[in-house]
C-alpha cells in the first residue's frame, strides 16, 4: 500500500458511451485459475519447487533473525515488501470462508488444490508468528523506509524488523484477526490433514483468549503501522468475528454464548454497516451469526441473533440499493466507498451478497428490506454483476484483473512485477536507482502480475493505468481474497447449493444410530470419572449427526498428570484432546489437570457415544 504525496489528476475519461456488448458471459473458471495464481506473486520466503510465478524467487530469508524468532514466509500485502498483520489474517479468513462454502466448486474446477496451498503459505506463517500464547508478532518491515526504495522482494535492502503484540503492549484486532484466520482454516484442512487442522484450532484458542484478556489497539503497540492499516473501528469487531469463526470451528457453546453476551456492548447488534473489510467487520460477523441463526444453532439466543440478522440484511439491502441507506455506486453500476483501493470495498461485499442467498435459499426465506421482500436471487445477481464489471462489463471495457481478458492494467503499481525479473538479470537493483529506471518507466510491466485485481475507478468510472497512480493500479490479496469464492459460487452454475450444512469428516455407511438421550453413560476409572451427554443433533441428507460433550474428571485430591484415554467406536472429528499413536492426551494449553478439575472435549458422529476408557495416568 503506498502513499505520495503527489496526487494523480484524473481528467474524465468518457470513452464509451454505453457498455461494452461484452454481455455474452464471462470465463469465471479462468478468472478463478489467475485469482488464486496471484498469490504465488506475493509469497515471502523459500518458495517451493511447484512455485508457478516463475519470474519471482527467493525473499526475506533473514526476517525476525534479529529478533530470535523465524519469521520467514507469509505474503506482502500489495505492491510493497512489508509483511502487515492484520491485512493478511483477514486474506487468509477470507480465503478460507471461500473454500468452506464452494471448496467442492473449486474441486471441480481442479483448483482446490492451489486455493489450500494458498491458505497454508499463510497459517504456516502464522504459526511461526505465534511463539508463545501470548505473544503474536505482527509485522515485518517498515511501510516508510520500505516505501522509500522500489525494488523487487529478491533485492531488497530495507529494515526488517519484526514489530510484535504482548500483554503489556496488546493488540485485541490482530490478535482477534489471526485467531479468526486460523479458526477458518481448521475447517477447511479437517478432512486433508486433520493433526494441522487441530494445529491450528488450538492457536486460535491460545488467540482469541490473549485478544480477549489483553484489550488494546494493536496500533498502539505496532505504531508504525499506523500510516497504513491503522484500526479505526477498535477490536469489538475482531473479537466478535473469533469467536464467530471459532464456535464454527469447534462447536463450543463458549463462543456462541460470547457472541450473545456481548452483541450489543461491542456493536454485533447496533453497527448497521456499508462496508467491510480488513478493519470493519460488522457486517462479517453478523453474515455468520444470521447463519448460525438459520442453522437452528442460537436456541435461546434466538432473540439477540435476529438483531444481528436484521442488521446482516441491512447491509444486504444497502447494496442492491433497497434499504433505508444504500451504498454509493458508480454511473456504471459499481459499488464505491472510497477513491483508494475502491475495489477491496467491492470484492468484500460481493462475497457476502454471494453466500447469504444461498443461506436464505437452503432456509426458504427471503430477504426483508425497507421496500419489501426480495428474492435471493436478485442479491446474488448484484454480486454477478460486481464482478462481470470487474471483469470486463463496465462503461470502459477494461478488465481490472491483471492478464483477464484483451483490455487490463499494463503499469501496474507493484515492485515485483515492475521491475525485470532477477532469474532474467540479476543485476542489483538499488534501493533509490528503482525509482529511476523502472517506477519512472512508461512502458507495460516486464512481468505479468496474473490474477491481481487492482484498486480499481473512480466515483465516474474513470482510470488511469499510470504506475504511479497508486490508488487505482495497486493490487491487494484482500482484494482476491474474497473474489474466489465467488467466481467458483458462480462458475459453478445454478445447481442447488445448502450452505447451511454442516463440515464433518467422512461418516461409515452403517453405524447404529441412537436414541436422543440427555447423557451417555458414565464412567469411572479409580479417582477419574468420564461422564458423556448429547448436546445437540441434526440431520444432513437423511442422517442423523449428534455432539457429544465428554467431560474428565479428576476426583482425587492431587493433580492428574500424564493421562492417556483409549477412545473407540468415534466416526468423525473430535475437539480438545491432543492424539498420539492412538492415545489422546492433555490438549497442548493444558499440562495437567487440579484436583476436583475438570476438562471438557467434544465429538461429533452418527452413532452411539464412543468407547472413552482411561488407558494410564499420574498423580502427583
Amino acid at each position: 500500500m503506498e502513499k505520495f504525496v503527489r496526487l494523480v489528476s484524473l481528467a474524465p475519461l468518457f470513452l464509451l458511451l454505453c457498455f461494452p456488448l461484452a454481455l455474452a458471459g464471462h470465463d469465471y473458471g479462468a478468472a478463478l485459475s489467475k485469482s488464486i495464481l496471484f498469490f504465488e506473486a506475493q509469497r515471502s520466503g523459500v518458495l517451493p519447487h511447484n512455485q508457478r510465478v516463475t519470474w519471482r524467487s527467493h525473499s526475506g530469508l533473514y526476517d525476525g533473525k534479529a529478533s530470535g524468532v523465524n519469521l520467514v514466509g507469509g505474503y506482502y500485502d500489495a505492491g510493497d515488501n512489508v509483511k502487515f498483520g492484520l491485512p493478511m489474517a483477514f486474506t487468509v479468513t477470507m480465503m478460507s470462508w471461500s473454500i468452506i462454502e464452494y471448496g467442492k466448486q473449486m474441486a471441480s474446477s481442479g483448483e482446490l488444490g492451489h486455493a489450500l496451498d494458498a491458505v497454508k503459505w499463510g497459517t504456516d506463517y502464522f504459526i511461526k508468528a505465534h511463539p508463545e500464547p501470548n505473544v503474536l508478532y505482527g509485522e515485518v518491515g517498515d511501510g516508510n523506509t520500505d516505501h522509500y526504495c522500489w525494488q523487487r522482494p529478491e533485492d531488497m535492502t530495507t529494515d526488517r524488523r519484526a514489530y510484535k503484540i504482548s500483554p503489556s503492549n496488546p493488540g485485541s484486532d490482530l490478535a482477534g484477526e489471526t485467531a479468526a484466520a486460523m479458526a477458518a482454516a481448521s475447517i477447511v484442512f479437517r478432512r486433508t490433514n486433520p493433526a494441522y487442522s487441530r494445529e491450528l484450532l488450538q492457536h486460535a484458542y491460545q488467540l482469541f483468549d490473549f485478544a480477549d484478556k489483553y484489550r488494546g489497539k494493536y496500533d498502539s503497540s505496532i505504531t508504525v503501522a499506523q500510516k497504513y492499516y491503522r484500526s479505526i473501528s477498535g477490536y469489538n469487531d475482531e473479537l466478535l468475528w473469533a469467536a464467530a469463526w471459532l464456535y464454527q470451528a469447534s462447536n463450543n457453546e463458549y463462543y456462541l454464548n460470547y457472541l450473545a453476551v456481548n452483541g450489543d456492548s461491542m456493536g454485533g447488534t447496533g453497527w448497521g454497516m456499508t462496508e467491510f473489510g480488513w478493519d470493519v467487520k460488522y457486517s462479517g460477523v453478523q453474515t455468520l451469526v444470521a447463519k448460525f441463526l438459520m442453522q437452528g444453532k442460537a436456541g435461546k439466543h434466538a432473540a439477540v441473533f435476529q438483531k444481528y440478522t436484521a442488521k446482516a440484511e441491512y447491509f444486504m439491502c444497502s447494496c442492491l440499493g433497497k434499504g433505508s441507506r444504500n451504498a454509493q455506486k458508480t454511473p456504471g453500476g459499481l459499488l464505491f466507498r472510497q477513491r483508494w483501493n475502491n475495489m477491496q470495498f467491492v470484492t468484500s461485499a460481493s462475497f457476502l451478497a454471494t453466500v447469504y442467498p444461498d443461506y436464505l435459499t437452503s432456509s426458504r426465506r427471503t430477504l426483508k428490506c425497507a421496500s419489501g421482500n426480495v428474492a435471493p436471487s436478485e442479491l446474488l445477481s448484484f454480486a454477478k454483476s460486481q464482478v462481470d464489471y470487474i471483469l470486463g462489463d463496465n462503461p470502459r471495457a477494461t478488465s481490472y484483473m491483471v492478464g483477464y481478458g484483451n483490455n487490463y492494467p499494463q503499469q501496474v503499481h507493484h515492485r515485483g512485477s515492475s521491475i525485470v525479473s532477477i532469474k532474467k538479470d540479476s543485476s542489483f537493483v538499488s534501493c533509490r536507482g528503482g525509482y529511476a529506471t523502472w517506477f519512472s518507466r512508461k512502458a507495460s510491466d516486464p512481468n505479468l502480475l496474473t490474477g491481481a485485481i487492482v484498486g480499481g475507478p473512480d466515483a465516474y468510472d474513470n482510470f488511469a493505468d499510470q504506475r504511479d497512480n497508486y490508488e487505482q493500479t495497486e493490487p491487494a490479496t484482500y482484494n482476491n481474497a474474497p473474489l474466489i469464492g465467488i467466481l467458483a459460487r458462480l462458475g459453478g452454475g445454478q445447481s442447488s447449493y445448502n450452505q447451511l450444512l454442516p463440515v464433518v469428516t467422512s461418516q461409515p455407511k452403517q453405524t447404529p444410530v441412537p436414541k436422543l438421550t440427555p447423557a451417555a453413560p458414565a464412567s469411572t476409572s479409580g479417582p477419574i470419572a468420564i461422564a458423556q451427554k448429547v448436546t445437540s443433533s441434526w440431520v444432513s441428507k437423511g442422517v442423523t449427526y449428534y455432539r457429544y460433550s465428554t467431560t474428565v474428571t479428576n476426583k482425587s485430591g492431587k493433580t492428574l498428570n500424564n493421562l492417556k484415554l483409549t477412545i473407540s467406536k468415534l466416526y468423525g472429528p473430535l475437539w480438545g484432546l491432543t492424539k498420539t499413536g492412538d492415545s489422546y492426551v492433555f490438549p497442548s494449553w493444558l499440562n495437567s489437570l487440579p484436583a476436583g478439575k475438570s476438562l471438557e472435549f467434544v465429538y461429533i458422529h452418527a452413532a452411539s457415544a464412543a468407547n472413552v476408557l482411561v488407558s494410564s495416568y499420574s498423580l502427583a
